[in-house]
């Protein structure tokens, strides 16, 4: 009898025969859990407190640089309409002696082009038309993932740099004015003779040369109403040097 009341699920040996009870392994014990911090560590209704407050601050704060940004940026529809809170905001608590943008962005396309005189090769003298320089450049670039620095820069820098060496009167300001006339000139004559069929048919005797202005429109939902007509500065006409006249600049 005492065989049958040995425990039957207790370890059996190798045999098949019933064996003494092994011990139980005691539990491992759980590694205990890090305290909470920061606002996790409050109550829930501290929690709910804590995150308002931030709320208020984040949107204080992105106000604020917004008032500064408009109060630095140059005149657009948005401060010509609240340009008044604005300058309520900023000044003059926080006033500010310069400016973020130098200089100011352009609102206005600028188009370089121009035309020339040609000799022909039977001994006449043709005209072309105007040739939009600028909107070569454009559509070059439109849809280049990689424009040169020459479709970029070139003819844009040169006409900036022969409008701030000139007067309104086209009359060259210094060395530097008619230092701009040659390099410009330089430039239109070396586009016309590689795309332009007239002047690679002849001799370019001179060139002349004009810009375009136009300004940008404003936003659909803006009032404010400015010409879209464009306003053209028309240079006199240049002779060509015998180098430049014989493609000397290709």
């Amino acid at each position: 009898m005492d065989a049958y009341d040995e425990d039957s699920r207790g370890p059996q040996a190798a045999d098949g025969s019933a064996g003494a009870r092994l011990p139980e392994e005691p539990p491992e014990p759980q590694p205990p859990a890090p305290p909470r911090t920061g606002i996790a560590a409050l109550s829930p209704r501290y929690q709910v407190a804590a995150a308002l407050a931030l709320a208020v601050v984040a949107v204080a704060a992105g106000v604020h640089l917004l008032m500064v940004f408009l109060s630095l940026a140059p005149a657009n529809t948005v401060t010509k309409q609240h340009g008044e809170a604005v300058q309520d905001w900023v000044y003059p608590e926080f006033e500010q002696n310069w400016k973020l943008f130098a200089p100011n962005p352009l609102q206005q396309n600028i188009a370089v082009q121009v035309r020339a005189e040609v000799r022909m090769r039977d001994g006449g003298l043709r005209t072309t038309g105007w040739t939009d320089l600028s909107a070569q450049d454009g559509a070059a670039i439109d849809g280049n993932v990689v424009p040169s620095h020459t479709q970029q820069n070139e003819l844009r820098r040169a006409w900036d740099f022969f409008a701030s060496t000139h007067g309104a009167d086209n009359r060259p300001a210094g060395l530097r004015g008619s230092l701009s006339e040659q390099y410009l000139r330089r430039i239109v004559v070396m586009r016309l003779y590689r795309d332009d069929p007239t002047s690679r048919g002849g001799v370019i005797q001179r060139v002349q040369v004009r810009s375009s202005t136009t300004n940008v429109q404003p936003p659909a939902w803006s009032r404010e109403r400015i010409s879209d007509k464009p306003a053209y500065r028309e240079l006199p006409w240049w002779p060509l040097t015998s180098d430049e006249a014989a493609g000397g600049v290709r």
